[in-house]
């Protein structure tokens, strides 16, 4: 399994050393020679380990080990340290460093170290990957196996472990809320209140008054004192979903919260302290909107700790089969057996866009159920522009979405198009047990 390690060491000779052996057996290395880029690579970044000498310029090694532990939990920290400073590298460990190594040191021994924590890391992906399946919908399942969902729910495991902020991307229908309900199901607040808001869905006036609640009178309609969401988030986490539709006022206010973690809420002065993680999420391009005057470029930074970015279902096509099995067994009676789906409806909805991304794909799903009434699913019971992809299949002609989307569909590709999404994951497209048979 492959690393993504952050290399500190100020010794031009030793970097090299450690970065040459490192990279030979296959991992990805980040060198820094002082501590206080190190500090700022790990804020920005995630790294499985890091390997640090205890001694740097700017910023100390301990401090950049302090550092990840906070930001980064899942982090392994490995010490480098002369004779003289073992202590303050034993010290670590009981403070949960990896381990130490004492220069002069052959970087075989360090190599072998690594491999270790390497070895502990897939097994921790497959007991994810395990947990997960038997979770299914009861933890709001987020269904694929495609290497970029694999990437991003390796990266989730990871984040869910610190208590920093987290900002989501993606386009509508991704699956937003989803990512950040699971990382505050695996998180060590996990017991504690999960709550989301949508920004979007209150006027300017209001929506200040329902994050950080407002005393009775403080406005016209407050007939009574009402609790924000952040009080009502205390001890939890809190989704700010559609964060780029936040005003400018309620930004500078979300910004205090972030850098003090008091609120104040409106008609009233006094400060009340709250324990929240934040995590937020939105389609839109935040870095455009600061540079558009929209939104406060030190709030983005703030919010931006770790940034977890959501595939369209259009790069994952593989999960295709897998969502559909999902989905069937979501909207099928309990017990019923799956329905068939013939290669007609399997051709258009695995070649139709999906703009809509997993949202739209799952409507179109229930819409086949509901339609096909338990029998099979044919592209009569689908919604009329997916079924029109099936009509071009057919007359083989173009098939066009919005001007955007263009594709040449002979019958026969589109069948092998089916057939290689099946196999791609491990299916037998005939007769399957994952995705119903295909008729």
């Amino acid at each position: 399994m492959t690393l993504r390690i952050l290399l500190v060491e100020d010794d031009p000779d030793i970097r090299h050393a450690v970065l040459d052996a490192l990279g030979e057996a296959g991992h990805e290395v980040v060198p820094l020679a002082d501590g206080a880029a190190a500090l700022e690579r790990i804020s920005a970044e995630l790294f499985d380990v890091v390997v640090t000498d205890v001694r740097l310029p700017k910023v100390d090694g301990l401090a950049v080990f302090r550092h990840a532990r906070h930001v980064s939990p899942r982090t392994e920290v490995i010490l480098m340290t002369s004779y003289g400073a073992v202590e303050d590298a034993v010290a670590a460990l009981k403070q949960g460093a990896h381990d130490y190594l004492t220069k002069p040191f052959d970087v075989e021994e360090l190599v072998i170290r690594i491999r270790g924590i390497a070895a502990k890391r897939a097994l921790e992906r497959e007991l994810d990957e395990a947990r997960a399946q038997l979770a299914g919908a009861a933890d709001g399942a987020i269904v694929g196996a495609s290497p970029a969902l694999r990437r991003l729910l390796d990266r989730l495991t990871t984040v869910a472990d610190s208590d920093a902020p987290v900002l989501i991307t993606g386009e509508t229908g991704t699956g937003k809320e989803l990512v950040a309900r699971r990382i505050h199901a695996r998180s060590p607040r996990a017991s504690g209140p999960f709550v989301a808001v949508n920004c979007a869905a209150f006027p300017e006036t209001l929506l200040e008054a329902e994050l950080f609640g407002h005393e009775r009178g403080a406005f016209t309609g407050a007939v009574k004192k009402r609790e924000g969401r952040f009080k009502a988030a205390d001890g939890g986490t809190l989704l700010l979903d559609e964060i780029a539709e936040m005003p400018l006022q309620a930004q500078a206010k979300l910004l205090r919260v972030l850098q003090d973690g008091v609120i104040e809420p409106l008609g009233t002065n006094a400060s009340v302290h709250v324990d929240v993680r934040i995590v937020s999420a939105t389609h839109r391009d935040l870095r455009r909107r600061v540079a558009e005057g929209a939104f406060r470029e030190d709030l983005f930074y703030r919010l931006n700790v770790v940034g977890l970015h959501i595939p369209p279902l259009r790069e994952r096509p593989g999960d295709l089969p897998l969502l559909a099995n999902h989905f069937l067994r979501a909207y099928l009676p309990p017990g019923a057996d799956l329905p068939q789906i013939s290669v007609r409806a399997w051709q258009a909805l695995s070649t139709y866009p999906f703009l809509g991304n997993v949202r739209e794909f799952a409507h179109a799903i229930q819409h086949a159920v509901v339609l096909a009434r338990g029998g099979a699913i044919d592209v009569e019971h689908l919604p009329d522009d997916i079924a029109r992809v099936a009509r071009a299949v057919r007359a083989n002609v173009p098939y066009m979405c919005d001007g955007s989307h263009s594709a040449r569909l002979g019958k026969a590709t589109r069948i092998a198009m089916a057939i290689r999404c099946a196999t791609k994951c491990g299916i037998v497209p005939w007769n399957t047990s994952v995705t119903g048979r295909f008729a």
